[in-house]
């Protein structure tokens, strides 16, 4: 299978943990989106977050290239807990400490009430093993967040767990995945 891997575009909230929160895009994150794809790369399949900051673009992508498309609910952001909608800059003023132990080993700290890291990879790597399975010898464009996309490419490099969040990944990058 060959997969391509699209973050989603900048979103209406803004940045920091956003996790499980259905946040839209702004004008400039269907644009950066937009961008990413704009060169006439074939896909046979389009599977996307069911979070509509992948799935509307995804749809709209799709219709445009005559291709089909589908919802992998298992490719969602990591839940932050009670992080979700907050920025990394606001927690250094209450949880400073918490926010360093994660930033250090994401692994080893999970955000208060939020899910694990190695139950968020057994989700994503499942999710892949059973579009490989179904897609072996396709095309595929998976479009996605940034916490897929990390875990994803810091497998594919082989870093050690602690250095999953040292993986850059910008809004809107498009990266060939080799599975």
């Amino acid at each position: 299978m060959i997969v391509d891997l699209l973050r989603h575009g900048e979103t209406e909230s803004g940045g920091g943990f956003r996790g499980s929160l259905d946040d839209a895009l702004t004008e400039t994150g269907w644009e950066q989106m937009r961008q990413a794809v704009r060169e006439n790369l074939k896909w046979d399949l389009i599977v996307s977050s069911p979070l509509q900051r992948c799935a509307r673009f995804a749809a709209e992508l799709a219709q445009q290239r005559g291709v089909a498309w589908d919802i992998q609910p298992d490719l969602r952001e990591l839940h932050f807990g009670e992080w979700e909608g907050r920025h990394p800059r606001d927690l250094m003023q209450d949880q400073a400490d918490l926010l360093a132990r994660f930033w250090d080993d994401p692994y080893a700290f999970t955000p208060p009430g939020g899910e694990p890291v190695a139950a968020f990879r057994l989700r994503v790597l499942n999710a892949m093993a059973g579009l490989q399975d179904a897609y072996a010898g396709r095309r595929v464009l998976i479009v996605s967040h940034a916490g897929v996309m990390r875990l994803l490419l810091a497998r594919a490099r082989s870093l050690p767990d602690r250095d999953l969040l040292q993986v850059e990944v910008s809004h809107g990058q498009l990266i060939r995945y080799t599975c």
